[in-house]
Protein backbone atom coordinates (compact mmCIF):
# COMPACT_ATOMS: atom_id res chain seq x y z
CA UNK A 1 0.00 0.00 0.00
CA UNK A 2 2.88 2.49 1.04
CA UNK A 3 4.31 1.34 -2.62
CA UNK A 4 1.31 2.05 -4.26
CA UNK A 5 0.94 5.78 -2.65
CA UNK A 6 4.29 6.73 -3.88
CA UNK A 7 4.78 5.34 -7.01
CA UNK A 8 0.84 7.26 -7.56
CA UNK A 9 2.41 10.81 -5.65
CA UNK A 10 5.54 10.05 -8.17
CA UNK A 11 2.89 10.33 -11.46
CA UNK A 12 1.30 13.27 -10.23
CA UNK A 13 4.55 15.15 -9.83
CA UNK A 14 5.62 13.97 -13.09
CA UNK A 15 2.66 14.83 -14.62
CA UNK A 16 2.32 18.87 -13.14
CA UNK A 17 5.49 19.68 -13.06
CA UNK A 18 7.05 22.05 -16.36
CA UNK A 19 8.93 20.30 -18.76
CA UNK A 20 10.74 23.56 -20.05
CA UNK A 21 10.52 27.06 -18.21
CA UNK A 22 11.36 30.55 -19.67
CA UNK A 23 12.20 33.75 -17.84
CA UNK A 24 13.14 37.09 -19.37
CA UNK A 25 14.32 39.33 -17.44
CA UNK A 26 14.74 43.32 -18.34
CA UNK A 27 16.80 46.40 -16.60
CA UNK A 28 16.63 50.18 -17.71
CA UNK A 29 19.50 52.07 -16.23
CA UNK A 30 19.35 55.20 -15.08
CA UNK A 31 20.69 56.87 -18.65
CA UNK A 32 18.07 55.17 -20.48
CA UNK A 33 20.09 51.91 -21.98
CA UNK A 34 18.08 48.58 -21.25
CA UNK A 35 19.48 45.52 -20.78
CA UNK A 36 17.81 42.12 -21.38
CA UNK A 37 18.41 38.36 -20.25
CA UNK A 38 16.60 35.55 -21.04
CA UNK A 39 16.73 31.97 -19.56
CA UNK A 40 15.48 28.92 -19.95
CA UNK A 41 15.45 25.68 -18.21
CA UNK A 42 14.50 22.16 -19.33
CA UNK A 43 13.51 19.91 -16.33
CA UNK A 44 14.05 16.38 -18.04
CA UNK A 45 12.27 13.33 -16.11
CA UNK A 46 13.21 9.69 -15.46
CA UNK A 47 11.30 6.99 -17.85
CA UNK A 48 8.29 5.50 -15.89
CA UNK A 49 9.23 1.89 -15.74
CA UNK A 50 5.93 0.00 -16.99
CA UNK A 51 6.73 -3.52 -15.24
CA UNK A 52 6.62 -2.11 -12.02
CA UNK A 53 3.52 -0.32 -12.74
CA UNK A 54 1.60 -3.08 -13.74
CA UNK A 55 3.07 -5.19 -10.60
CA UNK A 56 1.81 -2.28 -8.54
CA UNK A 57 -1.15 -2.20 -9.77
CA UNK A 58 -2.04 -5.84 -9.83
CA UNK A 59 -1.06 -5.96 -6.09
CA UNK A 60 -3.68 -3.28 -5.37
CA UNK A 61 -6.08 -5.12 -7.36
CA UNK A 62 -5.64 -8.38 -4.74
CA UNK A 63 -5.35 -5.94 -1.84
CA UNK A 64 -8.90 -4.93 -2.72
CA UNK A 65 -10.30 -8.38 -2.80
CA UNK A 66 -8.37 -9.50 0.43
CA UNK A 67 -10.41 -6.40 2.23
CA UNK A 68 -13.58 -7.32 0.43
CA UNK A 69 -13.23 -10.91 1.83
CA UNK A 70 -12.36 -9.79 5.35
CA UNK A 71 -15.18 -7.45 5.46
CA UNK A 72 -17.94 -10.18 4.06
CA UNK A 73 -16.19 -12.75 6.53
CA UNK A 74 -16.31 -9.78 9.59
CA UNK A 75 -20.03 -9.11 8.24
CA UNK A 76 -21.27 -13.63 8.55
CA UNK A 77 -19.40 -13.38 12.42
CA UNK A 78 -21.61 -10.88 13.13
CA UNK A 79 -24.55 -11.94 11.87
CA UNK A 80 -23.77 -15.43 13.33
CA UNK A 81 -23.02 -13.87 16.97
CA UNK A 82 -26.80 -11.91 17.10
CA UNK A 83 -28.60 -14.35 15.74
CA UNK A 84 -26.74 -16.84 18.71
CA UNK A 85 -27.37 -14.23 21.36
CA UNK A 86 -31.03 -13.55 19.89
CA UNK A 87 -31.62 -17.60 20.69
CA UNK A 88 -30.14 -17.31 23.92
CA UNK A 89 -32.21 -14.31 25.22
CA UNK A 90 -35.53 -15.86 24.06
CA UNK A 91 -34.13 -19.23 25.53
CA UNK A 92 -33.72 -17.15 28.99
CA UNK A 93 -37.05 -15.27 28.64
CA UNK A 94 -40.78 -15.52 30.97
CA UNK A 95 -43.48 -17.12 28.98
CA UNK A 96 -45.47 -14.83 27.49
CA UNK A 97 -42.83 -11.86 27.43
CA UNK A 98 -41.28 -13.19 24.20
Amino acid sequence: MKRTVIVALALVLMVAGCAKRTETEATVSETGTSETSTTTVTTSYPAIDTTATAEVKAEVKEAGKDVAAAGRDAANATGTALEKAGKKIQKHAKPGNQ
